[in-house]
């Protein structure tokens, strides 16, 4: 007999996949970063034509990962998204323009030039995985709002959670949050230049990346480590017997009562080092992308496990702990999680099309004879 713990488990479990899926794709914003410093216009070519095969992807997924909370935890969705506009307002944004620029970058009649959409994609490579950082961190450190279910039978106020003045802004000015955006932002930027090394087939553009991918993975690593730390020793707010209350060492204790959460997160974290030391130590390894991106899978579903799991808040509030959301108090109802959970067997078969289309599209590596072909094309 399934139940309503089961399925509440189960879509957590649901969310922490996409989420680690979505922060698997920021290797796009990553790879963006790049352009303003790439100064070869055929290296900036090969890197455009590289990120343009993959880009839909990351966006779609943000787009699956707010549906899919807005479905299965409603009351997060309208907290977050609904309180803290104006963070998502600039993190979508910023999305915005990356499709706009991938769109009328090359452009026939594009008057604006190619700089112009290269900087607009400079800048969502930026804020994307920085903001989206900031945003997750806000469910291990708290977030300024309060919630009161009443609300919802009272006309006058019909708002069930209330936010600070800052909607989300203040936010960016918490160290710890920011902490969390960096590591993101570095971490996308270590796996474009490893998804460069495996999709485009130029060892020259390989050496010219390398001093790059030292420096941000000896920041990815800094900022990963004072995260860890700060996340280890925070309190979390735990909910018991219909209570809730700051925890010291929240985090650490689910850690330590959900052993098998530990070991995803150490192999996981193990598994983006080794795909770092090995492409550094190892002249022409290409498939370090693979190791990092499964081991950022891992890392970043177990840091949703122990956030949700183990009667823990996971999404706490500074202003009122009883506020604090659960997986408990914020999902649908019974019957409708019953009912989308059907719907999501289908998962494996739209992840094995994206598999599908993810080897079709990079079967044939990106090479600059190819790049000088199409422009001398594009020119007669």
């Amino acid at each position: 007999m399934i139940t309503y713990e089961f399925l509440q488990n189960y879509w957590w479990l649901l969310i922490s996949i996409l989420g680690a899926a979505l922060v698997f794709l920021l290797f796009v914003q990553g790879g963006q970063t790049m352009l303003i410093s790439t100064k070869n216009a055929t290296y900036k070519s090969m890197i455009v034509n590289s990120l343009g095969r993959k880009w839909e992807l990351t966006f779609t997924t943000l787009v699956v990962f707010g549906g899919a909370f807005f479905a299965s935890f409603p009351l997060f969705y309208s907290t977050s998204f609904g309180g803290a506009y104006w963070l998502w307002m600039i993190i979508l944004f910023s999305f915005i323009v990356q499709a706009i620029s991938y769109k009328y970058r090359r452009k026939e009649g594009n008057i604006y030039g190619t700089r112009t959409y290269d900087t607009l994609l400079f800048i969502n490579g930026i804020i994307g995985p920085v903001l989206l950082g900031v945003a997750v961190a806000m469910m291990f450190f708290g977030a300024e709002f309060t919630v009161s279910k009443a609300n919802i039978l009272n006309p006058q106020s019909s708002a069930i959670s209330q936010w600070g003045e800052g909607h989300g802004i203040e936010a960016i000015f918490n160290f710890k949050n920011m902490i969390l955006g960096f590591t993101v932002l570095f971490l996308a930027r270590v796996q474009a230049t490893l998804y460069f090394f495996n999709n485009i087939n130029d060892k020259r553009m390989h050496e010219e990346l390398m001093p790059g991918f030292r420096l941000n993975s000896i920041l990815f690593v800094v900022f990963f480590l004072a995260f860890a730390a700060l996340l280890l020793t925070s309190k979390g707010v735990s909910c018991e017997n219909g209570t809730a209350e700051w925890t010291d060492y929240k985090y650490l204790h689910n850690f330590l009562d959900m052993w098998w959460v530990l070991i995803v997160f150490l192999i996981g974290t193990l598994s983006v080092l080794y795909a770092i030391g090995r492409t550094i130590f190892t002249k022409g390894f290409t498939k370090g992308i693979w190791y990092s991106g499964i081991g950022t899978a891992l890392v970043v579903m177990s840091l949703f496990w122990v956030a949700g799991y183990n009667d823990t808040a996971y999404y706490p509030s500074m202003l009122d702990v009883e506020s604090s959301l659960t997986i408990r108090n914020s999902s649908s109802s019974e019957f409708t999680l019953t009912a989308m959970s059907i719907v999501s067997l289908l998962v494996p078969f739209v992840l094995a099309y994206i598999v599908y289309a993810w080897y079709a599209m990079d079967r044939v590596k990106i090479t600059k004879k190819e790049i000088e072909e199409t422009a001398a094309e594009e020119k007669y």
